[in-house]
C-alpha cells in the first residue's frame, strides 16, 4: 500500500493519476473525499458525522469514526488480497489518524508519503477548485503532517504530479 497525506488542495489526487500511470503494476486508487462521498446525506455536514464549518475547520463524530474505521478495514483487506492500493487521506488529528491506520496493517508492506503545498499556494488552488469550504486549505496545510512519520516527502508547492509520482514510485518495491 502507498498511503498519501497531506491537506485540503496540496494535490494528492494528481499525484494518485500519476502514480496509477508511472508505476508498471495496476494499483486501485481510494480517496477520504470519495469516503465522504459515500456518506448518507445525513451524516455529510451533520451532528455525528463530518461538519465543515464556515471557517475551513472540520469535526467528525462519533458515526463518522465508526464508518471510517470500516473503510479502513476495508481498503487493508484488499491489500492484504493482493490488490495493490493507493489511498489519498486527510490526517486531521496528525499522528492520531496515522496510528488508526497502523493498527490494520499489522504485516501489510506500507509506503508513507507527506504531501506538503505552502498553505498559499493550497489555499490559490481551493479558491480555483471552488468545491470547498474557503480556509481549509491554510487550516491543513500543516496540521495534517503533526506528528506524523513519513517514508518519502514531496512539495506540490512547485513541483508538478507527474514529478511527485516519479520520485514516489522510486519507494515502490
Amino acid at each position: 500500500m502507498i498511503i498519501l497525506n497531506g491537506g485540503s488542495s496540496a494535490g494528492k489526487s494528481g499525484i494518485v493519476r500519476c502514480l496509477q500511470a508511472v508505476l508498471p503494476d495496476p494499483w486501485l486508487a481510494f480517496g477520504v473525499d470519495s469516503f465522504v462521498d459515500a456518506l448518507p446525506a445525513k451524516l455529510r455536514n451533520g451532528e455525528g458525522g463530518i461538519e465543515f464549518a464556515a471557517d475551513g475547520g472540520i469535526e467528525v463524530g462519533p458515526e463518522f469514526r465508526t464508518l471510517e474505521a470500516a473503510w479502513t478495514t476495508g481498503i487493508v483487506a484488499m491489500a492484504r488480497a493482493g490488490a495493490r492500493i493507493v489511498v489519498d487521506d486527510v490526517f486531521l488529528g496528525g499522528a492520531a489518524s496515522q496510528e488508526r491506520w497502523r493498527k490494520d496493517l499489522d504485516g501489510v508492506d506500507v509506503l508513507w508519503v507527506g504531501v506538503r503545498c505552502d498553505s498559499a499556494v493550497a489555499a490559490g488552488r481551493e479558491i480555483a477548485r471552488g468545491d470547498r469550504v474557503t480556509g481549509m486549505a491554510a487550516g491543513q496545510a500543516d496540521l495534517v503532517h503533526r506528528g506524523v512519520t513519513y517514508d518519502v516527502e514531496v512539495d506540490t508547492t512547485r513541483a508538478e504530479s507527474l514529478e511527485c509520482a516519479r520520485a514516489i514510485a522510486t519507494h515502490v518495491r
